[in-house]
């Protein structure tokens, strides 16, 4: 809800056709020429959407992540895991530094649906692991099916802006990597509390 909410507000305080959007998109905007000096990019460019189209679905995404979250009952480290993916869907994009700017939520709900997947897989039994199991290899169908090691921007019929299939891959690994670590240090908290 964070995150939508953020990315609204800066959508509202200069919209694409506003003549600050320039400016602001040139200071939040993911560019990896500028990644280590001006390092709040990783985070400030989720907030960044190029239009009401690409703003309106990366919020029904929020919504729908959240929503699983919700469903699924995940821990507060889910929460922690997804936190910490966030910067890191974004500095994953350095492996294609042919991408210039980014912007926008869709690397980061990727990490977290990824976050979602892994611990339902790794702590839930029956039903809600295969349910994990399945939501994470439909991710990763989706992220391949848009072959993310092809060109860094696509033009999907029906979207007014250019799509960064690798930001997707990017969230996915990135996501998967934050809940592991996670999950691992959740279970030796439980192995020491169980033995110390």
């Amino acid at each position: 809800m964070l995150l939508g909410l953020g990315a609204a507000a800066v959508f509202f305080a200069a919209a694409p056709d506003a003549p600050a959007f320039a400016a602001m998109s040139a200071a939040i905007d993911w560019q990896p020429a500028l990644v280590w000096r001006e390092p709040w990019r990783a985070w400030s460019a989720a907030g960044l959407h190029f239009s009401g189209l690409h703003l309106a679905a990366n919020l029904a995404g929020a919504v729908l992540v959240g929503a699983l979250g919700g469903i699924a009952r995940l821990p507060r480290r889910t929460a922690l895991a997804w936190f910490v993916a966030w910067p890191l869907a974004q500095l994953g994009l350095l492996a294609r530094p042919d991408l210039l700017h980014y912007g926008g939520l869709s690397g980061v709900l990727h990490a977290g649906v990824a976050v979602a997947a892994l611990y339902l897989i790794v702590r839930t039994r029956g039903s809600r692991r295969r349910i994990g199991i399945g939501l994470l290899l439909a991710l990763a169908a989706k992220v391949l099916s848009e072959t993310p090691w092809g060109a860094p921007l696509r033009h999907p019929a029906g979207w007014d802006i250019a799509v960064a299939p690798f930001a997707h891959a990017s969230g996915l690994v990135a996501g998967l990597l934050a809940a592991a670590v996670a999950e691992a240090l959740h279970g030796r908290t439980l192995t020491i509390g169980r033995h110390g």
